[in-house]
């Protein structure tokens, strides 16, 4: 007789895997948030800054795209405390996921800027456009709308990869899915629903983030005209 699949066996754990749904959730839109803003003023100051910040910021930037992003949470969370800096579990992943989403999505507003003519800026001062309005009419806005589908790829593969925050104790929904497998033993079952819905929370966030920037860009056009 042939193995049987009973999801039957996971209905005990609902409760657990509402909340390790919820910090998951609540891990990505924090630091989408936040490692997208801290993604602005790094590519700004790698194009506009003096080389030494220039090179400090190139510095992490290539650390941080050339190392497992692993590592780098075992660093924030188990290495940090060597030097006297203790931080929470929760905090050393919002902290590992906004560096590392911050890393990747710098290089690709650093392209779409330097896609941006100069003569452009050039003829935003000519209409009497601030350094700051140029920057966010003619420089920001464009360069986020160029490269704006490649962002929302690589936030979703740091929502994809903030299941190895599991391995430090943060009870997310990959946390949830081996709790509940060392209880009912039933692997298939408790991977099989995680794949799911890590397919579809995918498939939410893309959906969800083209309807934004529609909205977005198109309220920017409609501004700018």
């Amino acid at each position: 007789m042939g193995p049987t699949l009973d999801f039957l066996t996971l209905l005990p754990y609902v409760s657990q895997l509402l909340k390790g749904l919820t910090t998951t959730v609540i891990l990505t839109v924090v630091t989408t948030l936040t490692g997208l803003a801290l993604a602005v003023a790094v590519a700004y100051l790698r194009v506009n800054a003096q080389p030494w910040v220039r090179w400090g910021l190139g510095g992490y930037v290539e650390v941080t795209r050339n190392t497992p992003f692993i590592v780098q949470l075992f660093f924030i969370f188990f290495g940090l405390p060597g030097l006297g800096i203790k931080i929470d579990a929760i905090t050393a992943a919002f902290i590992a996921m906004t560096l590392n989403l911050a890393a990747y999505s710098a290089e690709i507003l650093r392209a779409g800027i330097s896609a941006t003519a100069k003569g452009q800026l050039e003829a935003g001062r000519a209409l009497g456009m601030t350094t700051l309005q140029s920057y966010r009419h003619i420089v920001l806005v464009p360069a986020f709308a160029r490269v704006y589908p490649a962002l929302i790829s690589q936030s979703i593969i740091v929502m994809l990869g903030s299941a190895v925050v599991s391995q430090i104790s943060v009870f997310d929904l990959t946390y949830a899915a081996n709790f509940i497998q060392s209880r009912n033993f039933r692997s298939f079952e408790v991977y099989l629903l995680i794949t799911l819905v890590y397919l579809l929370l995918a498939f939410g966030m893309r959906r969800s983030f083209m309807l934004v920037g529609k909205r977005v860009f198109a309220y920017q056009q409609g501004e700018q005209r």
